[in-house]
C-alpha cells in the first residue's frame, strides 16, 4: 500500500494530542457535508419548482407553434397540412385564432387575450382537465323561450372559459346567468362614432374557469374558433397560428427543423423557449445565481479544512521529524497531509450527497415540508437529477482539493 496514504488514513481516525484539533477536524468534515447537502437540496427543489411552473405554461404553450412572418393571420391552404401531419414526430395540430379583446359584464370590464380554439385543442393540451369550476363547453344548442311567440325554441349559444383573475375582475359568480359582451375593433375601417361602427361585438355566456398560472389566468379567455373568426371578419380557413403536438418519437429540435424546411421562409416555427424567452432566460439566470451563491458558501466552509490541516501539521511536528530522519523526502511528507485533507473532504462530500439524496427522497415520497392548502401543490416540489449530483461533486471536490493543495504547499515541513 502507498505509505503516504497509509499514514494519512491513520491520521484521519487517530486522536490528536490536542482535543481542539479533533473538534476542528470534525467541524470541517461536517461543514463540507452540510454545504454539499445544501447544494443538492436547493438545486432539487429549484428543479421541482421549475418543472411545476413550466408544466403550467405548457398547458397553454404548444410544443411547437407555427406563425406567419408577415401579418397576424394566414390561410390554412398556404401550408401543406397533409405533409405536415405525416412528418415523423408530429401527432396532430390544432388551429388557433388569437386577438386582444375588450370584455364587459355589467359595470365591470377587462382587456383580455381571446384565444379561439378548435375541437382538437382539449386533447392536444389537456386544458379540459384543468378547470376548477364549470365545464369545457364553447358552443352548444340551448332551449330558450322566444319573447315574441312565448314558445320554446332551440338556439345556438357561444360560451367562453375564463382565467380565474379575469373571472373575478368581471364580477362573475357561480350562479350568474347574465351574458358577457366581447368587443374587438373592426378591421380595415376608420373608428366609428358608435360602438356598433367601431367594434364587432358578441354576447356570450361563461361556462367554466381555469386556474393555471397567474400570468395566464389574468389575461386569457378561451372561445370557439368560429366565434373568433366572426369577430375578426376572418375567412373559414384563416387562423393566427397552428399548435403542433408531438408524439415523442423525435426530438423537438429535429421536428422543428423538418417543419421549417416543409413550410418555407414565409412562416416561423417557435418552440417553448421561443414562445416564453423571458421566462426561460430568467429561470436559467436564477439557477446559475443560486449555484454561484452556494458555491461561495462551500468555499467558505473549506476554510475550516484549511484550519484543520494547519493545526494538524503543527500537532504532528514530532512525527514529521521522525519521518524525515527515516529518509522520507519533504514531498512525500506533504503528500501525507495532502491526502489527509482529501480524505476529510471525500468523507464530507460522500456524507453530504447521501444526506441530500435521503432528504429529497423523503420530501418526494413523504412530503415532509408542506406549502399549505392555498397553493397549487401541497408540498414543496422536488426533482433530483444526476447531473446536479455530478456538478456538486465536482464543485466541492475542486474547491476542497485547491484549499488542501495551497495549505500543504505553503506549510513548513
Amino acid at each position: 500500500m502507498n505509505l503516504p496514504f497509509l499514514i494519512a488514513r491513520r491520521y484521519l481516525f487517530s486522536r490528536k494530542q490536542k482535543s481542539v484539533i479533533n473538534v476542528i477536524s470534525w467541524i470541517s468534515l461536517v461543514g463540507i457535508a452540510v454545504s454539499t447537502m445544501a447544494l443538492i437540496i436547493v438545486l432539487s427543489v429549484y428543479n421541482g419548482i421549475g418543472n411545476l411552473t413550466q408544466g403550467l405554461f405548457n398547458a397553454f404553450d404548444p410544443e411547437l407553434k407555427v406563425e406567419s412572418v408577415k401579418g397576424k393571420s394566414f390561410h390554412l391552404e398556404d401550408i401543406d397540412t397533409l405533409k405536415m401531419q405525416n412528418l415523423p414526430g408530429v401527432a396532430t395540430f390544432t388551429q388557433i385564432v388569437e386577438e386582444a379583446a375588450w370584455a364587459t359584464h355589467r359595470q365591470n370590464d377587462a382587456i383580455v387575450i381571446l384565444r379561439g380554439v378548435d375541437e382538437r385543442y382539449p386533447k392536444a393540451t389537456g386544458i379540459d382537465t384543468m378547470l376548477y369550476q364549470g365545464s369545457y363547453v364553447l358552443h352548444d344548442n340551448v332551449n330558450l323561450i322566444n319573447p315574441e311567440t312565448g314558445l320554446m325554441q332551440q338556439q345556438e349559444m357561444d360560451y367562453i372559459i375564463l382565467g380565474s383573475e379575469v373571472y373575478y375582475r368581471l364580477g362573475l359568480h357561480a350562479n350568474d346567468n347574465s351574458p358577457i359582451a366581447l368587443h374587438i375593433p373592426r378591421r380595415g375601417s376608420a373608428i366609428g362614432v358608435s360602438m356598433d361602427q367601431a367594434f364587432n361585438s358578441r354576447q356570450v355566456m361563461p361556462s367554466g374557469t381555469f386556474f393555471i398560472q397567474q400570468d395566464i389566468d389574468s389575461r386569457y379567455v378561451l372561445a370557439h374558433i368560429d366565434l373568433m373568426r366572426g369577430l375578426l371578419d376572418y375567412d373559414r380557413d384563416e387562423c393566427s397560428s397552428l399548435s403542433i403536438v408531438l408524439d415523442g418519437s423525435q426530438s423537438t429540435q429535429k421536428v422543428k427543423s423538418d417543419l421549417k424546411r416543409l413550410i418555407g421562409p414565409e412562416f416561423k416555427v417557435l418552440d417553448r423557449f421561443d414562445q416564453q424567452p423571458l421566462y426561460y432566460k430568467v429561470f436559467r439566470s436564477e439557477r446559475l445565481g443560486i449555484y454561484l451563491i452556494l458555491s461561495l458558501i462551500t468555499l467558505i466552509s473549506t476554510l475550516n479544512l484549511v484550519a484543520s490541516l494547519s493545526l494538524l501539521i503543527i500537532d504532528k511536528q514530532h512525527d514529521i521529524s521522525t519521518l524525515r530522519s527515516m529518509g522520507m523526502p519533504p514531498q512525500s511528507i506533504r503528500k501525507v497531509f495532502f491526502l489527509e485533507g482529501l480524505l476529510i473532504s471525500a468523507v464530507g462530500i460522500a456524507a453530504g450527497l447521501l444526506l441530500g439524496f435521503i432528504a429529497c427522497f423523503l420530501q418526494l415520497h413523504c412530503g415532509l415540508i408542506r406549502m399549505g392548502d392555498n397553493f397549487i401543490v401541497n408540498t414543496f416540489p422536488v426533482a433530483m437529477r444526476g447531473i446536479d449530483f455530478l456538478y456538486t461533486f465536482l464543485l466541492v471536490a475542486s474547491l476542497s482539493s485547491l484549499s488542501v493543495f495551497l495549505t500543504t504547499r505553503h506549510a513548513r515541513i
